[in-house]
């Protein structure tokens, strides 16, 4: 027999599916615009309330406690008057019937529909990625198990040298693990980095004592001798190193399976426009699990605009719409101080303006175009990272400035009224 939340004739129902940051993000924003509006009911797959994605590396590390990550605790929903239902993952939307099937068989009308689903990790589908001991970078889970490995010691491998790779290893490395990074292409970060930016990330990293396998095509992860568990990892070539923990963290996929199901229209992510309604009117979608003109979201910045222009419109005050901006990038390791932001690859009449200091440890590019700052990789000293980043969003002249503008804001302001 199904279950139903007690009806509230009063109030229209905004169903949330997804407890984690963007959506509950969006419930925030609601809050404030509207606090009264809408009966909401949230549903999670975790157990617990929402807490920072962004903060499990410091957890990992050893830096944080899962206390000091938590956004939203179950207080916080009964203050609001917030139905949450954590641990109990809705399973199917009946969008003719506007109704919402948990796991548990609670059933939940809506009057409108929020989805934030998210991503998952990528799990690189090579032999042997089922077997004990193979783990991604997602969540609280994630981050108890492989704390679990590093207790027991041994050698990890991260499959993955990007952002949260290099994060995962590092916490790893930390917890006492020998650690080995393998990633499929030429350099570190290679997204959000240049070659040379990378060559001193990679540099960094090896001096604290994390060994980088670059340009390695993962061909198998090998079981132990029960054939139940992870041993080593096997690329491509036939070279083998020794596992006792494998971090997948070759990328994330959004989320989709369950607005695929309801009929939503779906390409690499479910398909919404500037106020982040879907094809459904009744249904929104904010977060990692949307596509907003061809683009998929994985950045903080871009999800908190999602979610303001979404409250916006959930609560009635639809003059707002999504735009995308430039994103900026910060490593998450204790004493790496690197910076990305904007284009870093620039184009057709784009120049690079490049400060090197190998003995400081210190590199800088920016990428010009047009006057306008397009691009920033920093690497050493990051100080001034906001504020190119707020020239690249605001498309600032910097012609003015353009001799000193490598050498920081306080130079390059000083050089812009003495213009």
């Amino acid at each position: 027999m199904e279950a139903h939340d007690a009806p509230d004739v009063d109030k229209p129902s905004l169903v949330v599916i997804g407890n984690g940051m963007a959506g509950m993000r969006t419930v925030e924003e609601l809050l404030k615009l509207a606090p009264d509006m809408y009966r909401i009911s949230v549903f999670g797959a975790e157990p617990h309330g929402n807490y920072n994605r962004i903060l499990l590396s410091p957890v990992l590390s050893g830096e944080k406690a899962f206390a000091d990550i938590m956004l939203n605790t179950r207080e916080w929903y009964a203050e609001h008057g917030i139905a949450l239902h954590a641990g109990d993952p809705v399973t199917r939307i009946d969008r003719k019937r506007r109704i919402v099937h948990a796991q548990s068989g609670l059933a939940v009308e809506y009057d409108r529909l929020l989805i934030a689903t998210g991503s998952k990790p990528f799990i690189v589908p090579v032999p042997g990625h089922q077997l004990d001991g193979v783990v991604g970078f997602r969540d609280l889970q994630d981050v108890d198990a492989m704390l679990a490995a590093a207790r027991a010691g041994g050698h990890a491998v991260v499959i993955g040298g990007g952002l949260l790779g290099l994060e995962a290893a590092n916490g790893l490395r930390r917890q006492g693990m020998e650690v080995s990074v393998v990633h499929v292409t030429a350099s570190l970060m290679n997204q959000q980095l240049d070659a040379s930016a990378a060559g001193l990330l990679r540099a960094t990293l090896e001096r604290r004592g994390l060994r980088i396998l670059l340009e390695r095509q993962t061909a198998e992860i090998v079981a132990d001798e029960e054939g139940t568990r992870v041993r080593a990892v096997r690329f491509q070539d036939g070279e083998e190193i020794p596992a006792d923990l494998v971090v997948m963290a070759a990328g994330v996929r959004p989320n989709i399976a369950l607005a695929q199901s309801a009929g939503l229209h779906c390409e690499r992510a479910i398909v919404v426009d500037d106020t982040l309604q879907t094809y459904d009117p009744r249904v929104y979608a904010v977060g990692e699990c949307v596509q907003h003109r061809r683009a998929t979201f994985g950045l903080v910045a871009p999800i908190w605009d999602q979610a303001r222009v979404c409250a916006a419109h959930l609560a009635g005050a639809g003059h707002r719409r999504y735009v995308q901006q430039a994103t900026a990038t910060k490593l998450k390791v204790t004493g790496v101080d690197l910076y990305s932001a904007g284009d870093i690859v620039g184009g057709e009449g784009s120049e690079d303006l490049v400060l090197r200091d190998r003995r400081g440890g210190v590199y800088k590019r920016l990428v010009v175009a047009g006057n306008r700052l397009v691009g920033a990789v920093l690497y050493g000293d990051v100080a001034d990272g906001p504020w190119y980043f707020d020239l690249i969003q605001k498309r600032t002249d910097i012609a003015s400035m353009r001799d000193q503008l490598l050498f920081g804001q306080a130079l390059a302001e000083n050089a812009k009224q003495a213009a």
